[in-house]
């Protein structure tokens, strides 16, 4: 169960993965030594998976961000399984969600351009097996983008 500092230890992470440990321990009231050992305990336990840097797709040539929703044609434990691995396989899907409902899957999508996203699309994802159609939506701006999740207290 994590305690108040802990939630302190992932907020502060989660705003900023760059800050040394002696600025963490500061910020949560620790020394060094014991808070470290905490961030490794949160790390073992799996609650942090990973850090990374948050990059601007447009100005790495990707300015085109497509959600595309997936239908299958047989939602077999197997058939989803494969699907997922097919598209762990394409970089340029960058999420990849199960869905209840009407929609298998939703897939979001980065792409250089619109004629790059359809040869995408017509080569990679519509003729992958057990894909019954695909319905895609062009983004046409982002309101918000936040990554991980709400640490409440």
């Amino acid at each position: 169960m994590l305690d108040r500092i802990d939630r302190q230890i992932l907020a502060f992470l989660q705003d900023d993965g760059r800050m040394t440990n002696v600025e963490l321990a500061d910020r949560v009231g620790l020394t060094a030594p014991p808070c470290l050992r905490r961030v490794r305990a949160l790390e073992q336990a799996g609650v942090i998976r990973g850090y990374h840097a948050d990059c601007d797709a447009a100005q790495l040539g990707f300015p085109i961000t497509v959600f595309a929703m997936v239908s299958l044609r047989s939602q077999a434990e197997a058939d989803l399984s494969a699907f997922e691995e097919h598209v762990a396989a394409l970089p340029e899907v960058r999420e990849c969600h199960m869905l209840n409902g009407e929609i298998d899957f939703v897939l979001k999508i980065v792409a250089t351009d619109l004629e790059s996203f359809q040869r995408f699309l017509t080569t990679h994802l519509t003729p992958a097996p057990n894909v019954a159609s695909v319905k895609s939506s062009l983004t046409i701006r982002s309101a918000k983008s936040a990554s991980g999740v709400p640490i409440l207290e």
